[in-house]
């Protein structure tokens, strides 16, 4: 199941990356959270963007730009290939999700595969080095 899973990934990482090799960007930023850290999304940092950020900024959010029914997978792909970097919000709740997992997982193999400086990591907290050993 897991290794159906990954071949589907990587062909729908694959075919982004094709359809965006002329470096056109919907979104500047893909802003990769977990929901339990949307308040500190919502509070801190779009308010700080705006006020201290490049006015033109535009951010991707997963609670307000994903298409309504469209595959999670699919979503998070399109989503992160479509956007210039991504900048993932590290907490010990996003170490604990799955789908925020998979997002680095995911803007980590574009790093590596653009040879670019797409990823960005802020860290919300301090995280002991165990968990994230364990997680990535």
């Amino acid at each position: 199941y897991l290794l159906a899973f990954f071949h589907i990934a990587r062909a729908w990482v694959e075919e982004a990356m094709r359809a965006n090799r002329k470096g056109h960007y919907h979104f500047d930023v893909f802003v990769s959270y977990s929901g339990k850290d949307e308040r500190w999304v919502m509070d801190e940092l779009l308010p700080n963007l705006g006020k201290r950020g490049p006015p033109s900024l535009k951010l991707c959010l997963h609670s307000r730009d994903f298409e309504l029914g469209k595959d999670i997978v699919e979503n998070i792909t399109d989503s992160l290939y479509r956007s210039r970097h991504t900048l993932c919000l590290v907490s010990r709740n996003y170490l604990r999700s799955t789908w925020c997992s998979l997002e680095m997982r995911l803007a980590t193999y574009r790093l590596l595969a653009e040879h670019r400086d797409v990823l960005v990591l802020v860290f919300l907290e301090k995280v002991p080095h165990q968990l994230l050993n364990v997680h990535h």
